[in-house]
């Protein structure tokens, strides 16, 4: 029995409806032009919705004087507009912050294409509602379809109007619901006539240009045919997530080559309308070819069609480098699984028509299982010029040093052939002017080598040919063979001058890898984002020529981290460009649809994590390529990621900290519970011995009791103090009351402190003869020699001697503290100033067992600006010396 597979929905269209989850809906009321009742409609379905419960409010509804729509606003909540100065007037314009403070649950606002007046924070309204459905709110606008953008050009063939005021077919496509509202061409016109659309003289002019039976009839049925894919595309959809099965075959594909015509944006829109018909998603690209340099004029062009292929819809716009374009086309198309390509008729000439050369013909023979669409354009003069662009261009600014060495090089030249022909006989003396032109296409490019092909030809006729010293030429032959070496020297130069062209474009393309490389590589080496950020900076600054800056946040605020050239701050516009940009994600700025007004673009630095800041450059109006706005993108996207690296290591840093602080926080806590409890133990047990048997206890018992819970609080006082001072040495707050110190007392006290705690060990004190008095804070020296003699007594053994000595040793006098103990092993020495390190022992130290003692001792003498140094052993591999060094900076006889 066969088992029958559940149905699944497709994870795309699944994927489609998660990601609106949070997002509000969008309801497109449509009409094929003004007047057919888009905003009656729609505020009948908004009393409706709100007679159902539901929280409506008007955010703008352009009633144009209609009494029977200024009537279906009655009850409605209407927010305030916004006065916006533009001309010498206010404009009342729709407040997008309003209704983001009031949040309902829907807003209508109306005219879903017009353009906002100047200074607005979107230059258009749809992007105001893109903003209120990101917050959740749901939105009904209206809509006519000749400001649809994929239907621009076709609507200016059919009117003979241009609109200026168009909507990206990729938000109209994304709206949850669409409503037709239609009216007949003879109705709207009655209605036209009655003046409830416009007052009589703007309806008598809208009459004679737009309002015309045949143009109501084709907008009509663009209108009809857009409503019908769109409820297709919907039925789709709604299949696909609910898992039915139906004809799921490999569907169409198609790409668009663009190029620098003027007729590229036309051949996008026809790929769009294609697109649309079969329902198939495609691709916009264009192809540049190594050392082929565009014009600024011809890159603008490139540019805007493809952000046009962006608004409409495609899937993809990118550029292409190859030498072969036609290759890299069905290379790309195959990779893309294209089945569809169009392309513009080429302006080549008749020429290359003929031969075949054309880019049509070629991906015509050249391509398999693709079809190809060829898109004709109607601009005639366009055609006219198509050829003239095709030359190499020369630049306004070039200096005119080439063309003067070129002329310098043809005259060498005629000196040099002259100089030969009066020795000998030359049968061919043209090859040396092809010296000279070889010279001017290689050392300065196409223009100059065909300026000295030219006066190559005319010396060659006047100097060579006959008769002399005219520009006659006397046999038919001669003259065929002037213009042949002409076009062969034009021709050289050409070809020269191209690869001297294409050699200097790989140079710069080298050049901006190179630097792009080292830059990477810089970046790893800065420490921290202030540092990443101002190399940043500078960088880019080097790279574009404009002002870049970074702003980082700091709390709630976004501030300017590091600018070049040096910025105090940003105006008021491009500081909420900056804001906007990181607080959405997305560029802002000059150049963008958020905020256009301000003069810098900012571009969000994106990580794993979210925004870390952004990065502004100055346009002031002299707008990115695509070529700078890619390098731009790929500085920022290196630097977000030198700032994540930098944000990891301070992780990494603070949990080592934190590690290494809890560590010695447990090994403190330890040592203290430990060696604190000895000297507890013993005040404890003398303590409740005089409570319980003082009375009855000999005088001599007593005061032994006495004299051991003094000694013991004194261990504990001694040990507190060491701590707090290991507390004061870290934090840099060691206070020094210096005096002048005789190193013998010195050592007189440490050795009798010793004696009185019970050492057994043989002293001897060493001081050298007339040795200077040092100045240093004696309590603080006292408490260093008494933590080094202390670790003598614990680890050298009882019996052990233990030696002080004090020498002057050029500008510094030298204290040490020798024992001939076991020693210190080789693997504890270097460690043996660190805190809580011990040796074999574990019953104390100098610093009363806490591991402390020789780390105060290092603490204390780096204060008065000594060092302190261990080394074991000392003499037949047995023994300790410490020894300490302080300056002498003042001497007290």
């Amino acid at each position: 029995m066969a088992l029958t597979e559940t149905p699944r929905a497709s994870p795309d269209a699944l994927l489609t409806l998660a990601n609106r989850e949070g997002r509000g809906r969008l309801k497109i009321f449509l009409g094929a032009a003004p007047g057919v009742g888009k905003t009656y409609a729609m505020l009948q379905a908004a009393r409706t919705a709100r007679e159902g419960g539901t929280d409506v409010v008007i955010g703008l509804v352009e009633t144009h004087g209609r009494q029977e729509t200024e009537d279906l606003l009655q009850g409605f909540e209407i927010l305030p507009r916004l006065s916006v100065p533009y001309r010498g007037r206010m404009v009342q314009e729709f407040d997008l912050d309003v209704a983001l403070q009031r949040h309902p649950r829907l807003i209508l606002v109306d005219e879903y294409a017009h353009t906002n007046a100047p200074g607005s924070r979107h230059p258009k309204r749809w992007q105001d509602i893109e903003e209120l459905l990101a917050a959740g709110i749901d939105v009904w606008t209206t809509l006519n379809i000749q400001h649809l953008e994929s239907l621009n050009d076709v609507v200016q063939r059919i009117t003979r109007v241009r609109v200026r005021e168009t909507v990206p077919d990729t938000v109209f496509d994304e709206a949850n619901e669409l409503v037709l509202v239609d009216l007949p061409p003879d109705e709207l016109l009655k209605r036209l006539a009655e003046g409830k659309v416009y007052v009589q003289d703007t309806a008598a002019r809208a009459v004679d240009n737009f309002f015309r039976p045949n143009n109501l009839v084709a907008l009509r049925e663009l209108a009809l045919r857009r409503a019908a894919e769109r409820i297709d595309s919907d039925l789709l959809e709604r299949m696909q997530s609910s898992g039915l099965e139906g004809p799921w075959a490999a569907g169409e594909r198609i790409l668009v080559c663009v190029g620098t015509d003027e007729s590229s944006p036309a051949v996008v829109r026809h790929a769009k309308r294609l697109a649309e018909a079969i329902g198939a998603p495609w691709l916009a690209v264009t192809v540049e070819r190594p050392g082929v340099l565009l014009g600024s004029e011809e890159r603008r062009r490139i540019d805007e069609t493809l952000q046009l292929a962006e608004r409409l819809g495609a899937e993809e716009a990118k550029t292409l480098v190859a030498g072969d374009m036609v290759q890299e086309l069905l290379r790309f198309a195959r990779f893309e699984n294209v089945t569809q390509i169009v392309v513009g008729r080429s302006r080549g000439g008749l020429w290359s028509e003929l031969v075949g050369h054309s880019l049509p013909h070629q991906l015509v023979h050249h391509a398999e299982d693709i079809a190809i669409h060829v898109v004709t354009a109607k601009d005639a003069q366009a055609r006219k010029v198509r050829w003239w662009n095709r030359l190499p261009r020369m630049e306004v600014s070039q200096s005119w040093a080439p063309f003067l060495w070129s002329a310098l090089a043809v005259a060498a030249a005629i000196v040099v052939g002259l100089a030969m022909t009066s020795v000998v006989s030359l049968p061919n003396v043209s090859m040396i002017f092809l010296v000279a032109v070889l010279f001017a296409a290689v050392r300065f490019g196409i223009w100059p080598a065909v300026f000295s092909s030219i006066l190559s030809f005319l010396g060659y006729n006047f100097f060579f040919i006959d008769p002399v010293y005219t520009f006659t030429v006397a046999r038919p032959h001669e003259l065929l063979a002037l213009f042949i070496f002409l076009g062969a020297a034009v021709l050289t130069s050409a070809i020269a001058g191209r690869a001297r062209e294409q050699a200097a474009a790989a140079v710069s393309r080298a050049r901006a890898t190179r630097r792009l490389y080292e830059f990477t590589r810089r970046l790893s080496s800065f420490p921290d984002a202030n540092a990443v950020a101002e190399g940043a900076v500078v960088e880019l600054n080097g790279y574009l020529h404009r002002p870049a800056a970074i702003l980082l946040p700091q709390g709630d605020k976004l501030e300017l981290a590091a600018s070049w050239p040096p910025e105090d701050e940003l105006d008021t516009a491009s500081a909420s460009a900056a804001r906007w940009a990181y607080e959405k994600d997305e560029a802002a700025g000059a150049g963008t649809g958020t905020l256009p007004s301000a003069r810098w673009l900012f571009l969000p630095l994106r990580s794993p994590h979210g925004c870390v800041g952004v990065m502004g450059l100055a346009l002031d109006g002299n707008m990115l390529d695509s070529e700078a706005r890619t390098l731009a993108e790929t500085v920022a996207e290196l630097t977000a990621a030198a700032m994540e690296r930098a944000r990891l290591a301070r992780e990494i840093t603070a949990a080592h900290t934190a590690t290494e602080t809890e560590r010695v926080r447990n090994t403190l806590l330890t040592s203290i519970s430990h060696d604190f409890r000895t000297p507890l133990a013993s005040i404890l047990g003398a303590a409740t011995s005089l409570i319980d048997y003082g009375p009855r206890m000999p005088e001599r018992a007593r005061q032994d009791l006495l004299d051991q819970v003094k000694d013991e609080a004194e261990h504990l006082d001694r040990m507190v103090r060491n701590l707090l001072s290991m507390t004061r040495v870290e934090a840099g707050a060691l206070e020094l009351r210096r005096d002048w110190v005789d190193v013998r007392e010195a050592f007189d006290r440490v050795v009798a402190l010793a004696k009185r705690r019970g050492a057994t060990q043989g002293f001897r004190v060493v001081v050298e003869p007339d040795i200077p008095f040092v100045l240093a804070d004696p309590s603080l020296l006292d408490q260093a020699l008494a933590n080094i003699v202390g670790n003598a007594i614990r680890y050298a053994g009882p019996e052990a001697r233990v030696e002080l000595a004090a020498h002057q040793e050029g500008g510094e006098i030298v204290l040490s503290v020798t024992d001939n103990g076991p020693g210190i092993s080789s693997t504890l020495l270097p460690k043996v100033f660190e805190k809580f390190v011990r040796g074999r022992e574990q019953d104390g130290d100098g610093g009363e067992g806490t591991g402390l003692g020789l780390a105060i001792a290092k603490g204390i003498v780096g204060a008065h600006n000594g060092s302190i140094a261990a080394e074991s052993p000392v003499a037949n591999g047995h023994g300790t010396r410490i020894s300490v060094r302080l300056p002498l900076k003042e001497t007290k006889p």
